[in-house]
């Protein structure tokens, strides 16, 4: 910023009355006393970095104007040395000041008492409010940054309970249907097992009925035996090597009876067999009776259960008296057990 020209040279004493070079054209009476004034290099060197301000006449109303213009330059000087070093101003006090005219003196110069103090109030006004303001804003700014971060911190743990909240469902769920499941499985195995029982039952209730009434229709070949052998029973007596049919040992005499209803087929001798009758069942079974002492019945003769068809002998390939009785299913060669045969029958010999 430049500074201010020096000040116009002071007139003569009032005495000489000429008139001056410089200055306001004339001798004025309304002023002086007047003072010889010799400049020097210290008074006249220009003042840097302030506004000098020269001493004005004629009242305080120019003083006045003279002051805004000061303190609305020290304030201006003021906040731009702020804003370019950076560093927060000093307070300062000042005291209590009658009024504006006081502050310029007709005996010193102006910018020499307004200067200095201006500057600092300007500029510690201006420094005061810029920290106010900015530490206003850093307040706020935190602030806001605070409440969004503890925002998004508690939505965070909004979705992490949610998400652990859905888990625990989900897996409460999946339990409930796990469990439901294997309810329902084991209803269904205890109902499946129950349904099977109750079949079981009622297979061998039918069972026992079929049996029961294929007993009235069948019957044991004769009475008061001894089961000596058994089908398939190795032994070198027999032609084949086993023995092929069921030994009813009896003494001799013992009525032999129709096993079933059916047709005689055969009746005669049948060399190793002795004296066999052929009883043909109507499902096509022969039932043969062997070793017999005597025949009751003849060839195509129709006979009932229980009839008497003749009686138990020791004739044939034999070591004494008893019935050999051997089963064929639709007359083949190679028989079958009678033994499983009879139970099957609803007989057990």
């Amino acid at each position: 910023m430049a500074s201010n020209r020096p000040a116009p040279a002071a007139p003569s004493m009032p005495s000489q009355q000429q008139p001056e070079t410089f200055g306001y054209g004339s001798y004025r009476t309304d002023e002086g006393p007047w003072e010889e004034w010799n400049p020097t290099e210290e008074s006249i060197r220009p003042v840097r970095g302030r506004h000098r301000v020269a001493k004005q006449r004629g009242g305080l109303a120019r003083s006045s104007t003279v002051l805004g213009v000061g303190v609305i330059a020290a304030v201006g000087a003021g906040g731009m040395a702020s804003a370019q070093t950076g560093k927060p101003p000093v307070s300062i006090s000042l005291p209590d000041l009658p009024n504006v005219g006081s502050l310029i003196s007709d005996d010193e110069p102006a910018a020499e008492t307004a200067a200095t103090p201006l500057s600092d109030i300007g500029g510690t006004a201006v420094a005061a409010d810029s920290e106010d303001t900015g530490t206003a804003t850093t307040a706020d700014a935190g602030e806001a940054l605070r409440t969004r971060i503890m925002a998004q911190a508690e939505q965070q743990q909004v979705q992490v309970d949610t998400k652990a909240q859905a888990a625990t469902e989900a897996a409460l769920a999946k339990q409930a249907q796990e469990a439901a499941a294997a309810a329902e499985k084991k209803a269904a195995e205890e109902a499946a097992a129950a349904k099977k029982a109750a079949e079981e039952e009622a297979a061998k209730k039918a069972e026992a009925e079929r049996l029961a009434e294929l007993a009235r229709q069948y019957t044991l070949p004769t009475s008061s035996y001894t089961i000596t052998s058994t089908f398939g029973q190795a032994g070198s007596m027999w032609s084949s090597g086993y023995h092929t049919g069921l030994d009813f040992a009896a003494p001799t005499g013992t009525l032999i009876k129709a096993v079933h209803t059916g047709t005689i087929t055969e009746a005669g001798w049948a060399g190793s067999y002795g004296y066999r009758t052929i009883l043909t069942l109507d499902d096509g079974t022969e039932l043969w009776f062997c070793h017999q002492s005597s025949i009751s019945v003849s060839v195509g003769q129709k006979v009932a259960t229980g009839d008497v068809i003749g009686r138990v002998g020791a004739t044939g390939n034999v070591t004494g008296p008893h019935l050999h009785l051997e089963v064929h299913p639709d007359g083949q060669a190679g028989g079958i057990d009678p033994m499983a045969w009879l139970r099957d029958k609803g007989l057990t010999p």
